[in-house]
């Protein structure tokens, strides 16, 4: 269902800046530092900022990040100069410092760990208009956005990028560390937690707790409607399955808004189960048994209204009215959960759906 007002109210609307925590960040520079990370990212690297991921050579996703051009120059190397923000939480994963050093082999690049340089800031609600998107869609319910412009979507300013991955969500910089961006002049300053609510209202997952490294889908996880694939570029690590997943397989789950009746946040990774209304009518008709559960993730306290919001890897075949779906603590306690739908995201055309139920 849609996002309704009372939950839309949440939103801040005033031009907010925010500090976006646990965040770091490595320089890739040198004069084949391009190719390098094309041949890494499941996005298209083309000498500017964009926003991407990390895959696994079995297509599930290692970290999700942004690519930035060095705001300041490098005097010691020759070539571009990127900076890469990630989510350095310890996982099943490799360090990406250490996955990047296994692919350099004769590579002219070299890369530092410079997160002790930068912090990252994002600011949203200065737009004047509302930003609407053409989308294309493939059979498999995967969907990528087409950015009719003839300016690079991610912005051409060094460290500051335009945040694509979803309508409203502004801009994302880099600033030296300890020092305060230049918006704050402008800008209502907020907490980590105004950030954290922004992207859970938008449906934009990120980092560790919502992509979950080893096992999380690139598809799944929204990178292709946010931006983050390029179905038709070269060979890059992960690319097999995904271009398979986009062309004949059929997406079952998504990263969906939810609101849940518990008055706290809920920690990641609860199950949440799905539920038929009983009948005690023998001539019903029988449905078909209802499979797996979906997963919760991050979420937050909703300020007023006694429950909560978040992010939740939803099995799309339970998205029925005719099914409850409830958060369940090891058996102790429960809570009701309510999908929502981005107000930005797309609909499939009819003629592009599968029939989940249907597919074996």
């Amino acid at each position: 269902m849609p996002i309704p007002p009372s939950l839309r109210a949440l939103l801040r609307t005033i031009p907010t800046l925010a500090p976006v925590s646990n965040r770091a960040v490595l320089s890739v520079s040198g004069s084949q530092a391009t190719e390098f990370l094309n041949g890494l990212l499941a996005c298209s690297v083309q000498g500017k900022q964009t926003y991407g991921a990390f895959l696994h050579a079995q297509g599930r996703v290692l970290y999700d990040t942004f690519l930035y051009n060095s705001p300041t120059p490098s005097l010691s190397s020759t070539g571009p100069t990127y900076l890469i923000e990630y989510d350095p939480t310890p996982s099943e994963a490799p360090t990406l410092m250490s996955l990047l050093k296994r692919y350099v082999l004769r590579a002219k690049v070299r890369i530092r760990d410079v997160s002790e340089e930068w912090d990252v800031w994002a600011a949203w609600g200065s737009e004047r208009t509302k930003e609407t998107r053409e989308w294309n869609w493939a059979r498999s319910g995967a969907v990528e956005p087409v950015w009719r412009t003839n300016e690079w979507p991610w912005g051409t300013e060094n460290g500051t990028i335009l945040d694509r991955r979803a309508p409203g969500m502004g801009k994302r910089m880099l600033v030296r560390k300890g020092e305060t961006p230049a918006d704050a002049s402008t800008h209502e300053l907020a907490g980590k937690d105004a950030y954290l609510l922004h992207r859970i209202m938008h449906g934009v997952p990120e980092g560790s707790v919502d992509i979950q490294p080893m096992h999380a889908f690139p598809i799944e996880s929204n990178l292709d409607a946010m931006g983050g694939l390029d179905f038709r570029k070269g060979c890059y690590v992960g690319q097999e399955l995904t271009v398979r997943t986009y062309h004949t397989g059929a997406v079952r789950k998504r990263i969906l808004p939810i609101h849940i009746s518990s008055p706290t946040s809920l920690p990641p990774y609860m199950s949440i189960k799905p539920s038929l209304p009983s009948t005690t009518d023998d001539a019903a008709v029988k449905t078909p048994r209802l499979r797996g559960s979906s997963t919760l993730l991050s979420s937050i306290a909703a300020p007023g209204i006694g429950s909560s919001v978040g992010l939740a890897l939803v099995r799309l075949e339970h998205l029925r009215p005719d099914i409850a779906l409830v958060a369940e603590e090891r058996g102790e306690q429960s809570w009701k959960v309510e999908p929502l739908w981005a107000d930005w995201w797309p609909e499939q055309p009819p003629d592009e759906v599968h029939d989940l139920n249907s597919l074996v």
